[in-house]
């Protein structure tokens, strides 16, 4: 659906954009997002995933939230399982690069629980864009040689009117809360991000609220020393959620890679039964623990230190 660009400017203005702390639980950050919701979600497959605040929103009971990201990994899959989300925008959604097409979208999709609205990388990137730029739409040529655009009712073709050629328009996406997770960022908001953006810049000034988790919060004098790297303003966030390994079992970049371990057993299990594995998993890793901490222990200390050690040697030269 194409947003209502005075309603979203009205949005905005409404907004309190004052420099404020805004530091909080996962659990008061969940309440900030409601059911049926619209949410983008930061990183990319394995990277910088906001998992924590995933993890906090399923404990929460959100229900039919429409989710939105660049490329999809397991965190779908407990999204869709657990009921979260029904409805999942993005351009390939699988476990994880190495352990191929998602089962559970699959399983989710083929027995209608739930969709999988697939688009080209470069659209769903250029929809955020165009959220972000203010405006209802941009033009594209990615899509034009596949069959992906003839299933997507909202795309348009047009002649461009300077050149004549055919361009391909797709709308822009306004999700109501991002979810964007950072190596840092001080307490105000204002985040560094170290190695890719990927399109969270975008979805940071597309969404009407942004919640940051970050694997710590650092004094804003630290973040001055070295403004180059603030990515994401203060004026754009809304929460800021300390939680180390908040991507876990995913990856954040230079501080620690994917628990590879931990990964494989999920796979695996989901291999065996995707509906019995992925009903276990959310019972076990996200339902039982009754804090982040637990969570953490529950991965096991020995495998986050590894994570840890192999994340940090990517400084040592």
């Amino acid at each position: 659906m194409t947003p209502d660009y005075a309603e979203l400017c009205h949005r905005t203005h409404e907004r309190d954009r004052s420099l404020r702390e805004k530091v909080m639980s996962l659990d008061e950050a969940a309440a900030l997002v409601a059911d049926n919701a619209s949410v983008g979600i930061g990183g990319s497959t394995l990277s910088r995933t906001p998992m924590a605040m995933i993890w906090a929103l399923i404990r929460a009971g959100r229900k039919d939230l429409f989710c939105a990201r660049s490329i999809t990994s397991n965190e779908g899959e407990l999204l869709f399982a657990s009921g979260a989300s029904r409805h999942l925008l993005t351009s390939w959604f699988s476990q994880g690069i190495v352990w191929g097409v998602s089962r559970i979208m699959r399983l989710y999709t083929e027995t209608g629980r739930a969709r999988f609205e697939e688009w080209s990388h470069m659209a769903v990137g250029l929809r955020f864009r165009a959220g972000a730029m203010g405006v209802p739409f941009l033009p594209m040529r990615s899509m034009m040689g596949s069959d992906i655009a003839h299933r997507l009712p909202e795309t348009r073709l047009i002649d461009c009117p300077f050149t004549g050629a055919k361009l391909m328009l797709v709308p822009a996406l306004n999700p109501d809360v991002a979810l964007i997770h950072v190596q840092r960022c001080d307490a105000y908001g204002n985040a560094q991000i170290d190695g890719l953006p990927f399109m969270d810049l975008d979805l940071a000034m597309a969404a009407n609220r942004v919640i940051l988790t970050t694997e710590r919060i650092v004094s804003n004098n630290k973040i001055r020393r070295a403004p180059d790297q603030t990515k994401i303003p203060f004026m754009a966030v809304d929460a800021v959620v300390e939680a180390p390994f908040g991507s876990a079992p995913h990856e954040c970049y230079g501080i620690y890679e994917p628990c590879f371990e931990h990964l494989d057993a999920y796979a695996a299990q989901i291999r065996r039964d995707p509906e019995e594995g992925v009903r276990a998993y959310l019972e076990r890793y996200v339902y039982g623990p009754k804090s982040w901490a637990e969570y953490l222990d529950l991965l096991g200390l020995r495998e986050l230190l590894d994570a840890r050690r192999r994340g940090t040697s990517i400084h040592d030269d």
